[in-house]
């Protein structure tokens, strides 16, 4: 059962089930959406439509970010983690997927009224 939780063979350090996976998929999963939601405000047509896109490539980039600074020792980590990028990833798919349900809706319930617009 031990190995179930830390992966086995030497891989201890780094636990599936961890604290920092939870970190890295609910750090992902606030800035997909913060800024998929604010693409979304936008005034540019393109934003818009490409919101949940936008939002999804700061997330990865961010937790790239992350993953490089801990390669290179800028914080107080093991290194890069496989991982954490994959903790990354499944934050940054739950967040588009809940933002594409909601984006839809949305447009069905909101087709005949203005939106707010950012004017960015």
């Amino acid at each position: 059962m031990e190995t179930l939780f830390h992966g086995g063979g030497g891989e201890d350090e780094d636990p599936w089930l961890a604290p920092d996976k939870l970190y890295h998929v609910i750090l992902c999963f606030s800035i997909s959406l913060l800024f998929s939601n604010l693409a979304s405000l936008s005034r540019y047509s393109f934003l818009r439509r490409h919101s949940i896109w936008i939002g999804s490539a700061f997330s990865l980039a961010a937790g790239a970010a992350k993953e490089a600074a801990d390669q290179f020792g800028i914080f107080p980590s093991a290194g890069a983690s496989a991982r954490d990028a994959v903790a990354d990833a499944i934050g940054v798919v739950i967040a588009a997927f809940i933002f594409f349900l909601w984006k839809s809706r949305r447009s069905r319930s909101e087709s005949s009224q203005n939106r707010p617009i950012l004017p960015i």
